[in-house]
């Protein structure tokens, strides 16, 4: 029987799928929370011959919005503005160097791939033994094939971890094409989470969970007065700001952004 990598308890066989176009790979439903998870992935050191895949076109983008958003959450939380921050896993150090030229001491992590934009501002830079006031893990914990493992080693860090991942859509989920976040082309993702999969983890090691109910999540030994992720702008400034983006649209102010139409187009190319 396959056990949960959340739970240790049972799950179901959820469906079968071609990975990397090759591999037939068996995904696990959690019976207890829903948590999704393949097989043992064998596959992984020929997912990560490169370690930024050819269908991430979003990858600029998407750290833009990141970072802006984590310095709001930071400013909600009532975490020390000026301490000192980890971004782990932080691929070629893209979200560090951002987060650093908006005023935030941010160091990076990552064992397998190259610190091209926050070199010299790297853990291996600082001493021995070096805490956090917290570790971010953007797009990490999909990528993790032992997720209370991982999390574990992240905990010596920072008892602080805002991170983002995909929440499993409310639909129910039977096949491969019931949620394109499976992604099988890479065959990176191999932890794929709901609520209550990150609530039960959050309670397993001591954590308080917050969440936008998304993709953006905070597991931290502080209790917040309120979900960091909520907005709380007046209603005038929500309204106008929707005015604003509805002229953008009709009006031509905004185009259409062509990463959707380049990432269906590279999909086609590499699944043959």
């Amino acid at each position: 029987m396959v056990k949960s990598k959340i739970t240790g308890g049972s799950t179901k066989l959820l469906f079968t799928t071609k990975v990397l176009n090759k591999y037939d790979v068996r995904y696990y439903l959690c019976e207890e929370t829903g948590f999704i998870q393949t097989e043992e992935p064998y596959w992984l050191e020929e997912a990560y011959a490169s370690a930024i895949t050819k269908l991430d076109v979003g990858l600029v983008g998407r750290n833009i919005q990141l970072s802006e958003t984590l310095a709001r959450v930071i400013h909600a939380s009532g975490f020390d503005k000026d301490g000192r921050y980890l971004d782990y896993a932080g691929g070629y150090g893209l979200f560090t160097r951002m987060m650093r030229d908006v005023g935030y001491n941010f160091y990076h992590t990552d064992p397998y791939t190259q610190n091209l934009f926050a070199e010299f501002f790297d853990l291996k830079d600082l001493g021995v033994g070096s805490s956090f006031e917290m570790l971010t893990a953007m797009e990490v914990f999909e990528h993790l094939p032992d997720p209370i493992a991982e999390l574990s080693q992240m905990l010596q860090y920072s008892d602080s971890i805002a991170f983002s991942t995909k929440l499993q859509p409310k639909r129910k989920i039977t096949t491969i094409d019931d949620w394109w976040y499976f992604i099988p082309e890479t065959g990176q993702h191999v932890s794929l989470f709901n609520e209550a999969s990150l609530r039960f983890i959050g309670k397993k090691l001591n954590l308080n969970f917050y969440s936008d109910g998304s993709s953006l999540h905070l597991f931290t030994k502080r209790v917040l007065a309120t979900n960091p992720f909520e907005r709380r702008e007046p209603f005038i400034v929500r309204k106008a700001r929707r005015l604003i983006e509805k002229f953008d649209r009709t009006r031509g102010g905004r185009r259409e952004s062509l990463m959707q139409r380049d990432w269906e187009f590279i999909r086609k190319i590499i699944s043959g």
